[in-house]
């Protein structure tokens, strides 16, 4: 099998590199092949940085075996106790590869437990050869191209911190080593906190506002059904599943320049009642997904933010100030659903109380549900909601702030309820992002607004169009960042509440 997979011009490149650190092929192709079919022979992640994953991945194995060495001479002997190479804390992980090993047989690299690239990149980039190894000694010799420094593995690693409850794994890693790991409770959706309105009916869904005829794929179908009645007739997604760029470029247009478009004001609005004056709400464009009440399947392509998370994501601790943050492990084109936005919902009143109860701790950044608020009669207390994914949330609590230039939008997608005090925020790129780049998102924070109650924390986005220039080193994190605290609430007042500029 070795001459069919040489005859390949991508293996022979993959080989000519790993030779140079003096790896015979015998030892490459086996781990190069389960590789690629844990990969789906997928090359990308494979070939980023001059083949980091494959050689890591190779010795990896290494370590392995000697590991296994080790333990055997060390349960032979007690006075063989030979040191054993560091060990990555892994938490909440299945068992090891080399638990794995144990179980099957042979000493051949064949068949044994590979990481998939992309984790394997992460995961041994930054690894120390073994004092006195040939590795060591083949690196002095013929020094990488890459120019890769291996001092150190990542001091943390979570295989999957959704704990299962998404469709894709998402990891997380620390590779600074100086960070404690987040304490919140993973959840794939919304949930009410304690007083939220959110009446979920079929019965309240009218005919109008479903597609009880339609059959298979919505978009597939002559004419677009009464779903795509809120974006104008036409469905916001292309069949590849990507938002389309005129609706997309019309929802960036909202964000960049919001009084060029029509905003509503309350009479008694919720979020300036210690004031009595109301700034504005953007009357913003919702997308409509097909629902439960709808004719057709799962897999229409009007179902899209309902089916979760797709990309394959990594939080990570950022080197930047940032804290923890974001990045994709795969290129992502423009318009592509990368997560909703999901925490606990709650009315602004309890987000007030949450604040004062909790003083010292650091918050994610609240999102006010306020895109609608004109279609409301007599907007109650616990009808004017927000998400909070502080203590309850996913993998969106730690996309990082942006100014001006970040990759993600945030758009309001409704489901399953017609009342439009409640949607769901779900994330598009805006533009093409490559693999390993980070994903943000700006939050449209007035830095210069002394009584904005978010003012707790400096931006350290890096971004050439910061809002907020001034001087570096002063702390604080533009993604989870410091408590927010509204302002006073005056007496006899029903709520105050954190409102995004």
């Amino acid at each position: 099998m070795q001459p069919s997979l040489l005859s390949d011009e991508r293996v022979r490149k993959a080989c000519e590199t790993t030779r140079e650190l003096k790896i015979p092929d015998e030892k490459t192709l086996p781990v190069l092949r389960k590789l690629l079919q844990e990969n789906g022979e997928n090359w990308t992640l494979i070939k980023l940085d001059n083949y980091t994953a494959l050689i890591d991945a190779i010795y990896s194995l290494d370590e392995e075996e000697e590991e296994e060495e080790d333990q055997k001479l060390t349960e032979s002997s007690s006075n063989n106790n030979r040191g054993k190479s560091s060990h990555v804390n892994v938490i909440d992980s299945p068992p090891s590869a080399a638990t794995l090993k144990k179980q099957g047989s042979g000493s051949s690299n064949r068949g044994k437990s590979v990481d998939p690239p992309a984790t394997l990149k992460r995961k041994y980039e930054t690894r120390s050869a073994k004092p006195g190894s040939s590795t060591e000694e083949s690196h002095k010799q013929q020094p990488r191209s890459s120019d890769v420094v291996r001092k150190k593995k990542y001091k943390t690693i979570i295989r999957d911190i959704t704990k299962g409850s998404e469709s894709v794994e998402i990891s997380l890693v620390d590779e600074v080593g100086t960070e404690q790991v987040p304490k919140f409770t993973y959840i794939p959706h919304n949930i009410v906190y304690q007083s939220a309105y959110l009446h979920v009916s079929l019965a309240r869904i009218s005919d109008d506002d479903c597609c009880a005829s339609c059959k298979g794929d919505c978009l597939s179908a002559d004419f677009p059904c009464a779903c795509a009645r809120e974006t104008s007739g036409e469905y916001a997604y292309t069949k590849d599943g990507l938002l389309k760029e005129e609706f997309l470029d019309t929802c960036l247009k909202m964000k960049k320049a919001p009084d060029s478009f029509s905003k509503f004001y309350c009479q008694d609005c919720p979020l300036e009642r210690d004031n009595g004056k109301c700034e504005g709400h953007l009357l913003r464009k919702f997308i409509k997904e097909c629902w439960r009440k709808c004719g057709c399947d799962m897999m229409c392509g009007n179902r899209v933010v309902q089916r979760g998370i797709r990309c394959q994501l990594q939080v990570y601790f950022t080197q930047e100030g940032k804290g923890w943050g974001i990045r994709t492990l795969q290129d992502l084109p423009k318009g592509t659903f990368v997560c909703e936005y999901i925490g606990e919902i709650l009315t602004n009143t309890e987000l007030y109380e949450r604040n004062i109860r909790s003083t010292s701790e650091r918050h994610t950044y609240p999102v006010t549900l306020d895109a609608d608020w004109g279609s409301e009669k007599d907007l109650k207390d616990e009808e004017a909601l927000c998400l909070d994914a502080t203590v309850c949330g996913n993998v969106a609590r730690f996309v990082n702030h942006r100014c001006e230039d970040a990759n993600l939008i945030d758009i309001p997608v409704q489901i399953e309820t017609p009342d439009r005090h409640y949607y769901h925020i779900a994330f598009f790129t805006i533009r093409d992002v490559k693999a390993m780049d980070e994903l943000t998102w700006d939050y449209l924070i007035d830095f210069h607004d002394e009584s904005h109650p978010v003012k707790a924390f400096r931006c350290c986005c890096g971004s050439e169009l910061c809002r907020d220039k001034k001087p570096k080193g002063s702390g604080g994190k533009s993604g989870e960042r410091k408590k927010v605290v509204p302002a006073k609430k005056q007496a006899g007042s029903k709520t105050v509440a954190v409102k995004r500029k």
